[in-house]
């Protein structure tokens, strides 16, 4: 069993069993939903992501890299359990442009979790702050794009993306 399969089966005994957002540190959490909550005054998301994902590299959740990189968005795996609305949180993306690759970039914040009973925070959240939400994704897809051995336990997974994209469509 490898380290990434260990930590992600650990996510989801964390959150079956009623853990902590992130063990020891829960503003971790806080700050990653500031990141993605929406402001309808600035129509801006409150948080930075970037901070947001740099206390968990700080604490140990994520490694100082990102596991892959696509386009204008950096994949960030957990390494050790937390949560997000009481789902595991499995991965962690933020888009972003340091040069030009293309077009199109959305800056933003995404995550994907395991879902763990009812969804209905996650869609709450993505209602009230012009979020996406995608029910039933692959995670093991985009971590194979990136040459990355699918680890993850099977079962059902939920995206929350939270970019200038999503705050656009969701608009009114």
């Amino acid at each position: 069993m490898t380290m990434h399969h260990t930590a992600l089966l650990g996510l989801f005994a964390v959150a079956l069993c009623g853990g902590v957002a992130a063990a020891g540190n829960p503003d971790l959490e806080a700050n990653l939903m500031k990141a993605m909550k929406f402001d309808q005054a600035s129509e801006k998301r409150i948080g930075s992501s970037g901070k947001a994902i740099q206390a968990y590299m700080k604490a140990g959740y994520v490694n100082p890299r990102p596991n892959g990189r696509a386009d204008y968005t950096d994949y960030y795996l957990l390494n050790k359990p937390a949560t997000l609305l009481g789902h595991p949180l499995v991965l962690i993306e933020e888009e972003y442009m340091t040069r030009y690759a293309g077009c199109c970039v959305s800056k933003g914040i995404g995550v994907t979790v395991g879902v763990a009973g009812s969804i209905g925070a996650l869609k709450k959240f993505a209602a009230q702050n012009r979020c996406t939400l995608e029910e039933n994704v692959d995670p093991g897809k985009a971590l194979r794009s990136f040459g990355i051995r699918n680890t993850l336990p099977k079962g059902k997974y939920a995206s929350l993306s939270c970019r200038v994209r999503d705050a656009e469509q969701h608009a009114g």
